[in-house]
């Protein structure tokens, strides 16, 4: 009897004994193999049943307006000991920073503009919207189906369906249901990350299809060099639009003046009166003062036309879309090997559970 309680607490103490283990697994070893059969099929059909997806990455490096003198200053700054913030390198006309290129992609507007995209998968040759791709064309596993089918049969008894009819024009300030999903999914589908050393822009985009795939990230990229360089020159493009109204003005004053000088000059060749000289006098100081007039907004549009040039950002794209020739998941190996790990968890439990041998490994009396 001592010696039971002895050999209760000596496996206590040192937990189960591997060799032990092993003899009761091979005493069950036909429930092991049942086990895992079934587990094996169960993660076969698992595996098979979930949609593969394709997954491809855009790299790009944005150009920073004061990303130069502000380093060259920090490293003149660092040669004596001293430290600059962001406050004593001056003001950056930067307000739209590369680390918030992801809030931007996260916004409605930005989500929103990609439902117009024109995508074509590999085995079609009829291009459609995203937005219809995604809603009508996105495969789901079958039980996620059923599911689905057997949720959305419930709501129409108590609500009204949403209409499956697209809409042409969307209003970002107020989206129905069917879009707001669309885009929640476009959430997930499309991830934008930025490097916080090296301010490198990565685009994500996982889809069913590789071709669309491509396709999105390759718009996305366009997109949103398209809204960085609109916003970067959007006060350039105002002073442009602005100045060239002025000179467009201005040549209106000076060609009135210019043909009020001719027509009097014309017409008074003979005539030596002094009033008609000053008249003549006057109309040409007038067309002259309206020409030096013409000339200074006409070197303002230039001026206005090289800085619109200036602040229209340069990105290099240090890795662009591409067609990915393999899927991104999901691993059905590793949901096999998964799955059989918990089978052989469970099964062992069981195991220790019947051969009284749970209760004392995990400390219970």
């Amino acid at each position: 009897m001592n010696e039971k309680v002895t050999n209760t607490q000596h496996k206590k103490k040192k937990g189960i004994d591997i060799m032990h283990f092993v003899q009761l697994a091979w005493k069950h070893r036909t429930l092991y193999f049942k086990v895992f059969g079934v587990a094996f099929v169960i993660a076969c059909v698992y595996a098979i049943s979930l949609p593969r997806t394709y997954k491809c990455e855009v790299l790009l490096a944005p150009e920073l307006s004061t990303a130069r003198n502000s380093a060259s200053l920090s490293s003149i700054a660092r040669s004596f000991g001293l430290k600059l913030g962001s406050s004593m390198l001056g003001n950056s006309s930067e307000a739209l920073f590369p680390t918030l290129y992801p809030d931007l992609m996260n916004s409605v507007d930005f989500k929103t503009s990609l439902f117009n995209i024109q995508v074509c998968a590999e085995d079609s040759v009829n291009p459609k919207s995203y937005y219809d791709y995604l809603l009508n064309d996105q495969k789901h596993p079958w039980w996620s189906a059923a599911i689905g089918g057997a949720i959305e049969a419930i709501k129409g008894l108590f609500s009204k369906e949403d209409s499956l009819e697209l809409v042409k024009e969307v209003d970002p300030f107020k989206l129905t249901k069917q879009q707001t999903r669309i885009a929640q999914v476009i959430d997930r589908k499309v991830v934008c990350d930025v490097d916080q050393k090296t301010l490198v822009i990565t685009i994500d985009v996982i889809d069913q299809d590789p071709l669309i795939c491509a396709t999105v990230a390759d718009s996305v990229q366009a997109r949103l060099q398209e809204f960085i360089t609109d916003y970067r020159t959007t006060k350039a493009r105002i002073d442009l639009e602005y100045n060239e109204k002025l000179c467009s003005e201005s040549k209106v004053r000076y060609d009135k003046a210019r043909r009020l000088y001719a027509e009097f000059a014309d017409a008074n060749q003979d005539v030596v009166l002094q009033s008609v000289r000053t008249k003549m006098m006057d109309l040409e100081n007038e067309m002259q003062l309206q020409f030096s007039a013409y000339q200074t907004y006409a070197a303002q549009v230039q001026n206005a036309e090289a800085q619109v040039q200036q602040d229209t950002p340069a990105f290099m794209t240090l890795q662009r879309a591409t067609v990915p020739v393999k899927p991104a998941g999901p691993s059905r190996k590793n949901i096999v090997i998964f799955f059989l790990f918990l089978a052989f968890i469970a099964t062992s439990a069981y195991v220790l559970h019947k051969e009284g041998e749970l209760k004392p490994l995990l400390g219970l009396s």
